[in-house]
């Protein structure tokens, strides 16, 4: 009969057996994603730039008399329906969309659908875009910048 020496060694042995398959699966996904530790650092660093957030509620296509026609009570009648999901932009790119909601006398946006083709990356990609094309390289207030 087994004592409770036995039964430790052997659930000790079966956690570090499992902890090692674990490792391996997870490099396994890392190397088919091209993604590793170090990288997931990286999307931690941009927690705190700025984005550009656009909602969409409809469009409209004006000849320039009816534009200049236009006065305080005018209307304007948009290309989607009432109810139908509003259109929520990042820098300019599509990324999601959602039902316009009213909460405490302020309009907010419920999101509904995250577009497919939205990757992770991509917006990685726009961020670091941004951050090298800002005067200063992209530093922060107080940061020294590379060169």
């Amino acid at each position: 009969m087994a004592d409770q020496n036995d039964i430790d060694d052997l659930l000790a042995e079966s956690l570090a057996e499992a902890s090692d398959q674990v490792g391996g699966m997870q490099q396994e996904v890392e190397a088919a994603l091209g993604t590793s530790a170090a990288d997931q650092g990286g999307i931690d660093m941009l927690g705190d730039v700025e984005l550009d957030v656009t909602i969409e509620l409809g469009r409209a296509d004006m000849l320039v008399e009816d534009v200049l026609r236009l006065a305080s009570g005018s209307i304007v009648e948009l290309n989607k329906l009432a109810g139908d999901p509003v259109d929520v932009y990042v820098n300019g790119r599509l990324v999601a969309r959602g039902e316009v909601l009213v909460l405490n006398d302020n309009f907010c946006i419920r999101i509904s659908e995250i577009l497919a083709d939205v990757q992770e990356a991509d917006l990685v990609d726009e961020v670091q875009q941004l951050l090298n094309a800002a005067p200063d390289g992209g530093a922060a207030e107080g940061e020294p910048t590379a060169g």
